[in-house]
């Protein structure tokens, strides 16, 4: 069965698999100097590339507010989501009825970074400190590991919502 690319138009759509579909993914890398992979692409590959973008994003991300309706298949829209940009100086809230630009390009930036390479995959030498092969020995560091979502992509977010299962001791306060 051929993959249905359905984008979220900001109504909370039940059926929405995707933040963003291949016109919004061509119009982000028009922009940008890394995007043969992108350019190169199959519409068939965008399509799963942007639909398993969107999967990790909701998966990775918890994002500030709450869904606008309970049956909507995706975490956005949201009600009451801060939005630093909105409103001046001490900032708003993003509108409930819209998928944020940077959330769309984050998809963008993630659907080709999943085309370039399987940041799902288990790293190499996962659970190993050394790995022998005959007379040559690797090592391997346990913190040196990809993260799924890319750093761009998590800069992009990082203004709607907090990155699950992040390492370190911060929280992010949030003045309403």
């Amino acid at each position: 069965m051929a993959l249905t690319l359905i984008k979220e138009d900001g109504t909370g759509r039940s059926d929405a698999n995707a933040y963003a579909n291949a016109a919004d993914g061509d119009a982000y890398h028009d922009g940008h100097l890394y995007a043969t992979a992108w350019t190169a692409a199959t519409a068939a590959k965008k399509d799963a590339a942007l639909v398993m973008a969107t999967r990790l994003i909701d998966a990775q991300f918890q994002f500030d507010g709450g869904k606008v309706n309970e049956a909507q298949a995706l975490q956005w829209p949201r009600e009451n989501c801060h939005d630093p940009d909105a409103d001046g100086w001490g900032g708003g809230t993003v509108a409930s009825n819209v998928v944020p630009r940077l959330v769309i390009q984050a998809t963008c930036e993630m659907a080709r970074e999943l085309i370039v390479a399987d940041r799902t995959a288990s790293p190499a030498g996962e659970g190993l400190k050394y790995q022998n092969v005959g007379t040559t020995q690797t090592g391997y560091d346990k913190s040196d590991t990809r993260p799924v979502i890319s750093r761009v992509a998590q800069a992009m977010l990082a203004k709607y919502g907090t990155l699950l299962n992040r390492k370190g001791g911060t929280v992010r306060l949030v003045r309403s």
